[in-house]
């Protein structure tokens, strides 16, 4: 089958679109043939994780398709069922961290980069039907990461004023309407003035330059909720924004990740910091219910054919994007 596979050079070089033996379920998993694959920004972190030395490996997470095999033991999908993967390998209940041997599609198993690909049948899940092929192989690790970040960690409720800085993301957009969803006031911020326009057409209640004097365009408005997946870049101008006893949720660092705070100001401000990564299998259920709920579709960027992989990779790599990238398979 093609693919597109990580072996010999590390880095963007050691990526290639090329033929891979194509492997059969075995027990308690399914194969999938794919329709649809998302870019996400792990996939380039997995390009220098995964050393020359490694076997090759097919990179991507998100996908999804229809099933054409179904390995012994699995009772609760049948060959021609449209169906979506979660990513999150070995999280089942919702925990405080991750278990132990907690894994993400990709890496260091073969990922959704391909014709098909094979998985436990625990990581499959019905596919939405009122999503199209497009937004639903985009969906599921922007949309898990979000959630938990959101009500996990954040606790969101309908009273919070939240701030999201960095827009442009596939998970900074779930976040927005994910919040909306729930009647929270949600500040945006970007560098772009396109992608600030946007977001308020999304429902976001104000977006501000990322460049500018945060304090003066929210008007002295404090957060009792700051979603960080930036670092760096916004880090310190976010933790300005919090009220006293306010919550900081981080989940990424794109732009970053040594910071310097005033541990003083942070311990008198009564703040909370916490961290966050991806989520359970019993999360990414209540993600479903909830977006189906409410009808919530992912905001849709560029989609490329697979073999375009590189257009992909340019346009994330550029923050060129809102939203999710896809490819077509």
């Amino acid at each position: 089958m093609k693919a597109v596979v990580h072996a010999d050079h590390q880095g963007f070089g050691g990526l290639s679109y090329r033929e891979i033996e194509e492997l059969p379920p075995k027990e308690g998993e399914v194969r999938i043939k794919l329709k649809t694959v998302g870019l996400n920004h792990r996939d380039f972190f997995v390009l220098d994780r995964h050393k020359p030395t490694d076997p090759p490996l097919i990179i991507g997470s998100d996908g999804a398709g229809i099933i054409d095999a179904v390995g012994e033991g699995v009772l609760n999908f049948q060959v021609g069922d449209e169906v979506i993967i979660n990513p999150a390998l070995g999280w089942n209940e919702n925990s405080d961290a991750p278990p132990k041997g907690f894994e993400v599609l990709g890496h260091p198993f073969h990922g959704t980069f391909a014709e098909k690909v094979v998985i436990p049948a625990c990581n499959v899940a019905s596919k939405p039907a009122y999503l199209t092929w497009e937004e639903a192989g985009v969906l599921s690790l922007a949309a898990l990461t979000a959630y938990r970040v959101l009500f996990t960690r954040g606790r969101i409720h309908k009273d919070m004023k939240v701030l999201i800085p960095g827009i442009g993301s596939g998970v900074a957009t779930f976040l927005l309407q994910f919040a909306k969803a729930v009647g929270a006031s949600v500040y945006v911020t970007s560098r772009s003035k396109d992608k600030c326009e946007k977001a308020i057409k999304l429902g976001a209640d104000k977006a501000i330059d990322s460049n500018g004097d945060w304090e003066q365009a929210l008007g002295g408005e404090k957060m009792d909720l700051v979603i960080e997946c930036v670092g760096a870049a916004t880090f310190n101008k976010s933790l300005d924004q919090l009220r006293p006893g306010g919550t900081i949720v981080t989940f990424g660092a794109s732009a970053g990740d040594d910071i310097e705070i005033n541990i003083r100001k942070f311990f008198y401000g009564q703040f909370n910091l916490l961290g966050s990564t991806l989520g359970s299998a019993e999360e990414y259920n209540e993600m479903l219910e909830f977006i189906q709920v409410h009808q919530i579709k992912p905001v849709l960027d560029q989609m490329y054919s697979l073999c375009e992989f590189g257009k992909a990779f340019d346009r994330l790599e550029r923050a060129a994007q809102l939203g999710k990238i896809g490819l077509y398979i």
